[in-house]
C-alpha cells in the first residue's frame, strides 16, 4: 500500500486475540442457574460476547432493568475469579506474537473489557510486559466505536495511527480502527452474529483464522 508503514499491531481481545469464551460463558451458566433460569448452549451465546456480558444475560434471560443489573453484577464477580481458567490463545496467535516480534514490530491490545478484567487476563496470558500497550473499555472516557481509546493505545505505544493496523471481530472495531485512520482486519473466526456481514464493515482486508493475519503483515510491510 502506497505511504503505509507497518509500526504496530493492534489487537482486539476477547473474540481475536484470545478465545475467552469458555470462561465467560462458564460464569453467565453459573449465574443463570443462581437466578433461576436454564444453562445457555454455549453455541447460542458465543456470537454475543463482543457486545458484552449484559448483551449475553439478555440473549439467554427476559429480565428487568434490575434483575440484568444484579445478574451482571454476579457475573462479574464470577469472572474476575476465574478470568483464565480456559482462555487459550486462538490458534496460531502465539505464533502470530512471536512472529511480529521478530520483525521488530510493536504490538497492543484495544478492548472494550474492563481494565478489572483485562489486566488480570493479559497478566495470566503473560503478554502484560511484551505490549506497547494495553487500552481497555475505561481507560478513556470513550469505548470503541470511538476512535478515542485507538489514539490513546498510539500514545502509549508512541506509533502514529496511520502506521497501524487493527484486528477485530466486531463492525464497532472496524469503525474504531477506520476513525483513527488505521487499516483494519475483520477476524472472521472470532465471535460473529450470524447476521453480521463483515465483508460490508469497510475493512481493509478479511481474515478466515489467525496465520492470515501474518500473510498480511508480510505482504504489507515495507521492505
Amino acid at each position: 500500500m502506497a505511504g503505509f508503514k507497518l509500526d504496530c499491531v493492534l489487537f482486539d481481545l476477547d473474540g481475536t486475540l484470545v478465545d475467552t469464551a469458555p470462561d465467560l460463558i462458564a460464569c453467565l451458566n453459573k449465574t443463570l442457574l443462581a437466578h433461576g433460569f436454564f444453562e445457555a448452549p454455549s453455541e447460542t451465546v458465543r456470537p454475543f460476547i463482543s457486545h458484552g456480558a449484559l448483551a449475553m444475560i439478555k440473549h439467554c434471560a427476559q429480565v428487568d432493568e434490575v434483575l440484568g443489573e444484579q445478574m451482571l453484577n454476579f457475573m462479574l464477580d464470577a469472572y474476575q475469579n476465574n478470568i483464565a481458567e480456559h482462555s487459550r490463545f486462538f490458534q496460531g496467535m502465539a505464533e502470530n506474537l512471536a512472529a511480529i516480534e521478530g520483525l521488530g514490530l510493536k504490538w497492543g491490545v484495544v478492548t472494550n473489557k474492563r481494565s478489572r478484567f483485562t489486566l488480570p487476563l493479559m497478566d495470566a496470558m503473560q503478554l502484560t510486559d511484551r505490549a506497547a500497550c494495553i487500552i481497555s473499555g475505561d481507560t478513556t472516557g470513550n469505548s470503541k466505536p470511538h476512535p478515542e481509546p485507538m489514539l490513546a493505545a498510539c500514545n502509549q505505544a508512541a506509533v502514529a495511527p496511520q502506521n497501524c493496523v487493527y484486528i477485530g471481530d466486531a463492525i464497532h472495531d472496524i469503525t474504531a480502527g477506520k476513525r483513527a485512520n488505521m487499516k483494519t482486519l475483520a477476524a472472521l473466526y472470532g465471535y460473529l452474529k450470524s447476521d453480521d456481514q463483515p465483508h460490508t464493515w469497510g475493512a481493509d482486508a478479511l481474515i478466515e483464522h489467525p496465520p492470515q493475519l501474518m500473510e498480511w503483515i508480510n505482504a504489507n510491510l515495507c521492505h
